[in-house]
């Protein structure tokens, strides 16, 4: 493959649901450009796109695949992206990198919560979109019904470049209303035989030219302009008016297509080549100081990783985009991250697993290469002047969770490597060794999301390792104000250990007042703050710490020990083990010795006071609690309502959004273990859903009750 020219060069992320059809068309793009002498199919585990063994195992995609193909002079590179949501990451790396959405939709099923899903990730960063109907050859394919569809869904900016004549079995024929032209194709499909458009259809040809030709006019003052002169536009004029329309985002046009029967994939090309923004056409991309950074050839190179895979054989593949100047075989670049050295030993431009070498990338392209010593995804690989640092691909929350566990425990240091080589290839698994919970926790997009982990841990790794579910990070604190004395004493011998600490607890929130006089079994106790501390607690709220002492009754040397003893506690709260917060600690009298006192002591004292005063100050467990949206056809709106109230969720709000509905609830983490599968369950796999964590709350009083039978079994289990 040549090398090309920055304005040459046509980034486009292929996107849609699961089903649409995504696989098979990178299949005829490639062969069709001549990269593949023949096409693989999903059925026969023979594809480009899906070549890793656990897509062919479950046969689904996976992973994102990139491939480039030269069409009329244009370098096409794309990223073929899986279409299950629990895959969503490689769908919003590759919409970061590239410069215009491909919407692939299944025109048998029509706009599907995917799409949707899809078209907000892309929204999101700005692309453009084309949507893309596929698959009008089945029996049950609807152009009329998908065009409306999206019509309805996004307006008037929705506009057809092509229409069938017919759909099911006899598509051959459609009809391109830019070229005004008739394509047909015989059974085989590939080049087509290009027509006048019959007289039967004439008139409606011309009445959506009309209008893609105002469409994009609207685009630009120029144009509009010109088309108010002369009533109509140029077919480069009109390719102009759609190029400025996709980079406002104010046209997304229509085309079709049987990527399985290799119909109409020629002309994609051919509009993708002469429609699509150009790299120097997007805006620019912003380092992580706010810089913008042109894609200038003559600039230092910039290199951002933005996708990694392990492959058997080759080892470690880095992915990127050349964000500016040009990258050469053996170029020395800092790894702007990590502070290491990297050399460019290797260069490609990939289809799937196939790699071909080339001897430079310019900026704006995208590329690959081999054994970078110590390079991640997200990071920034710089040449000598540039020192650009970036940071723009923004992944979705976590969930679905499980913790995870080797089945021989002598495992778990090769486990741990695994997950880690894992997570570089695919950042939307996050790995957490909690020390709260005593697990190592993974984290990512669903149920499928974590199976596939599992399967590749099992079968490519040869560890066998078990999934749970995973303990809740309860918390504990105090609904009322309680006090507490403690003496620790010892004699062994020789010197002795000796401290006494009285104390009061009370429940904090921030800018809460300290009142002057507590009032305990009918005796007053007067407080006078000398010294206030405020700690941020690693695990969520504050304590609050108070010397109250007069009179020295407990010398300050020894305060550290003190708080010392009721952070411990802190860290393993009296009802179940949990973490505490958002109480407020006054230290008021004491005792000690002039010989048997020290650290030790108090520490002792201060930690068994402070335990005894919180549990009598109305301990309560709090629970984490998430912002739940569901994103859901309408006619299921019921069933999903009735499961979420099942799972003591409380429903926020509703809105509809053409046919689709948002349920907005806030939901416990321990009600959303099973929850990807029940929706999609109740669903049929039609409706998604986000999750982020909102706050702790208190859990109802028979949750309570059941929490600490449950710990008291727990440790009485563990003395035996």
């Amino acid at each position: 493959m040549k090398v090309y020219q920055t304005n040459e060069i046509r980034n486009i992320a292929i996107i849609g649901g699961s089903g649409s059809g995504k696989t098979t068309l990178t299949e005829a793009l490639l062969f069709e450009s001549g990269v593949i002498k023949r096409r693989g199919s999903v059925d026969s585990g023979n594809t480009v796109s899906d070549y890793f063994p656990v897509e062919k195992e479950y046969g689904y995609s996976v992973f994102s695949t990139i491939f480039s193909v030269e069409w009329l002079g244009k370098k096409l590179n794309f990223i073929d992206n899986p279409g299950s949501d629990d895959f969503a990451g490689g769908a919003v790396s590759a919409m970061s990198v590239t410069d215009t959405a491909l919407m692939v939709i299944n025109a048998q099923y029509g706009m599907e919560v995917g799409t949707i899903n899809m078209f907000r990730y892309a929204e999101s960063v700005g692309r453009p979109v084309i949507f893309l109907i596929n698959q009008l050859d089945k029996e049950n394919a609807d152009y009329e019904k998908t065009f409306l569809q999206l019509k309805e869904q996004y307006g008037s900016k929705v506009v057809q470049i092509q229409y069938p004549l017919q759909t099911g079995q006899n598509f051959y024929q459609m009809v391109d209303v830019l070229k005004m032209k008739m394509y047909q194709w015989k059974p085989e499909g590939g080049a087509p035989e290009i027509l006048e458009i019959p007289a039967s259809e004439q008139d409606k040809a011309a009445e959506l030219h009309n209008a893609l030709v105002e469409a994009a006019a609207e685009n630009d003052e120029g144009l509009m302009e010109k088309y108010f002169d002369q009533g109509s536009l140029t077919e480069d004029e009109m390719r102009e008016g759609i190029r400025k329309g996709l980079l406002t985002r104010g046209m997304f046009p229509v085309i079709c297509i049987s990527a399985g029967k290799d119909m109409g994939v020629r002309r994609l090309m051919e509009f993708l080549g002469n429609n699509v923004p150009s790299v120097p056409e997007m805006p620019l991309y912003k380092n992580k100081e706010g810089k913008e950074v042109t894609p200038d050839v003559a600039s230092p190179a910039s290199l951002f990783i933005f996708k990694t895979t392990v492959e058997p054989h080759i080892g470690r593949v880095s992915y990127f985009k050349v964000m500016s100047g040009t990258v050469k075989l053996g170029d020395d670049l800092l790894n702007e991250d990590r502070g290491s050295k990297e050399r460019i030993a290797q260069l490609f431009v990939v289809a799937g697993q196939n790699r071909f070498e080339v001897p430079e990338l310019h900026a704006g392209d995208i590329g690959a290469t081999v054994k970078l010593k110590d390079v991640n995804t997200g990071n920034t690989l710089n040449a000598k002047g540039a020192d650009n640092k970036f940071d723009f691909i923004k992944y979705p929350n976590s969930k679905y969770r499980r913790a995870i566990k080797p089945v021989n425990e002598s495992d778990s240091e090769k486990m741990m490597e695994i997950l880690s080589r894992m997570r570089a290839e695919d950042p939307t698994w996050i790995i957490e060794q909690s020390k709260e919970l005593k697990q190592v926790i993974v984290s990512g997009q669903g149920e499928f999301h974590l199976k596939t982990l599992k399967w590749r841990i099992e079968n490519n790794d040869k560890l066998a390792i078990e999934f749970f579910e995973p303990k809740i990070p309860y918390r504990e604190t105090i609904t009322k104000a309680a006090r507490a004395d403690y003496r620790h004493k010892k004699q062994s011998g020789g010197a002795g250990q000796f401290g006494e600490v009285h104390l009061i607890v009370e429940p904090y929130q921030d800018g809460q007042p300290m009142p002057e006089l507590y009032k305990f079994g009918g005796q007053e106790f007067k407080i006078q703050a000398r010294d206030t501390q405020e700690y941020l607690l690693e695990w969520g709220g504050k304590l609050i710490f108070i010397n109250s002492i007069v009179g020295g009754s407990i010398d300050a040397r020894f305060l550290p020990a003190i708080l010392k003893g009721v952070m411990q506690r802190m860290e393993q709260g009296p009802l179940t083990g949990s973490y505490a917060r958002d109480v407020r600690v006054i230290v008021y009298d004491g005792k000690m010795h002039p010989v048997d006192s020290n650290e030790i002591s108090f520490m002792l004292a201060g930690r068994n006071a402070f335990s005894e005063a919180f549990r009598n100050a109305g301990p309560k467990i709090l629970e984490p609690i998430y912002d739940v949206e569901v994103s859901l056809p309408s006619e299921y709106m019921g069933d999903v309502m009735g499961d979420l109230q099942g799972r003591r969720a409380m429903i926020m709000g509703m809105s509809s959004e053409k046919g689709y509905e948002k349920l907005l609830a806030k939901v416990p983490l321990k009600e959303m273990s099973n929850y990807s599968t029940s929706l999609s369950s109740i669903t049929g796999g039609r409706a998604s859903f986000t999750m982020k964590f909102a706050s702790y709350e208190l859990v109802p009083t028979d949750v309570q009750d059941k929490l600490l039978k449950e710990y008291e079994a727990h440790q009485e289990a563990e003395k035996d």
